[in-house]
């Protein structure tokens, strides 16, 4: 039996398009699994925006071969998102737990990436 192998770049691609796809499609079950609460109508709103977003980078770091570049520019952008996500929920305590779940995400995209870029 031979051992199925995936570049680390691939991998989390496919990840990402799952999260993604998830965000996009069933928005409220993502963000209950992730805060324990319902989702209200404009958190699902902007869940879906952010898997729209995950599926975009996605199909361009598809285009660019999943090259240490793209996959160094997405890590960036996942890390920024991280960022805002993290001040976010410091600022408003109404959000804090999805927020800082979603920081999480983000921050463990970020990570992969910038590693998948490495190894590149």
């Amino acid at each position: 039996m031979r051992a199925v192998t995936c570049a680390p770049g691939s991998l989390l691609q496919v990840v990402r398009a799952g999260y993604g796809g998830a965000l996009l499609i069933v928005p409220g079950l993502v963000i209950r699994l992730a805060t324990g609460r319902p989702a209200g109508a404009r958190a699902r709103a902007v869940a879906r925006v952010l898997g729209a977003r995950h599926l975009l980078q996605v199909a361009l770091t598809a285009a660019a071969a999943s090259s240490a570049g793209s996959l160094g520019l997405g890590a960036a952008v996942d890390l920024a998102h991280a960022a805002s996500m993290a001040a976010l929920g410091l600022a408003d305590r109404q959000v804090r737990r999805l927020t800082l779940s979603d920081a999480l995400v983000e921050s463990t995209f970020a990570v992969a990436g910038a590693s998948a870029a490495r190894a590149g």
